[in-house]
């Protein structure tokens, strides 16, 4: 398939949210980059008729339709609708629990959403979410206390992306943006610097990237955030307060966000 192929569409059915089929979705359709795949996600499908709504949909987009049901009736009627129309159907989890069913030698619940009614990781992420929320740009100092890391840094150096993707990864974060006109919060010298990180970043590539952040919000990047001297301020303030914090700091100019969480986790793994 080249650029010009027109896309596929593949339909995510699921009784529950379908994030697992989704995700599953993601990680192959990756492998055929540039190339992409519409998705277009039906969650919580319990009844035959929206079984019946998707296939006939799925059949006139000559779509694929991907799924997660764990009702065997609900997900052996839409094998046999997609049989009936002519439309390619990918059963995500059906194997899967019928070869769990012949190891456990037992039946399976059969109940839709289990994954989160019963994961305590989800609940522990969905924590972790609220306090990264609840205690971003800071907000609040007091989350410098509770944190399991805390993010300080100037403006733009990906401390609420990272913030929310550590979040993800069960950590409570909380982030202090450095600003020569204000003091940081007391606490934060008052914490222990191992659980503090510092981001520091290039001036020249963050004058570019405030740029193009002013340029997004309709103003002109002409404004003092994006100037090179008031940049080089900021950051040999951050670094002040950095030294005096004590904490490990770490480069961000050449990396995404997944990079850079990458290595924060190694260094809270040691």
């Amino acid at each position: 398939m080249n650029r010009n192929t027109p896309k596929p569409i593949v339909y995510v059915v699921s009784d529950s949210a379908g994030d697992t089929a989704e995700s599953v979705l993601k990680a192959a359709a990756i492998q055929f980059h540039p190339n992409i795949v519409e998705v277009r996600r039906a969650p919580y499908v319990t009844g035959r008729e929206g079984v019946e709504l998707i296939v006939a949909e799925a059949a006139k987009s000559q779509a694929i339709v991907l799924f997660t049901l764990v009702v065997p009736e609900l997900r052996d009627y839409l094998i046999a609708q997609a049989r009936k129309r002519k439309v390619i159907s990918i059963d995500l989890l059906g194997p899967i629990i019928s070869t769990l069913e012949k190891a456990f030698n037992r039946e399976p619940l059969h109940q839709p959403g289990l994954i989160h009614q019963l994961d305590e990781d989800y609940f522990k992420k969905v924590e972790a979410v609220e306090f990264a929320v609840k205690y971003d740009d800071g907000r609040d100092a007091t989350g410098v206390l509770l944190a399991d890391i805390v993010l300080v840094g100037v403006s733009r150096t990906s401390k609420t992306p990272l913030s929310m993707y550590l979040a993800h990864r069960m950590l409570k974060v909380a982030n202090v943006p450095l600003v020569p006109e204000l003091q940081p919060p007391e606490q934060l010298f008052t914490v222990s610097p191992d659980k503090v990180i510092g981001l520091v970043i290039d001036p020249e590539k963050l004058n570019m990237i405030r740029k193009e952040r002013l340029k997004s919000l309709g103003l002109a990047d002409s404004a003092l955030y994006a100037q090179i001297e008031r940049i080089k301020k900021e950051l040999e303030h951050a670094q002040k307060i950095m030294t005096r914090v004590g904490c490990k700091v770490i480069d961000v100019s050449n990396k995404a966000v997944e990079e850079t969480a990458g290595v924060i986790l190694n260094l809270f793994r040691r």
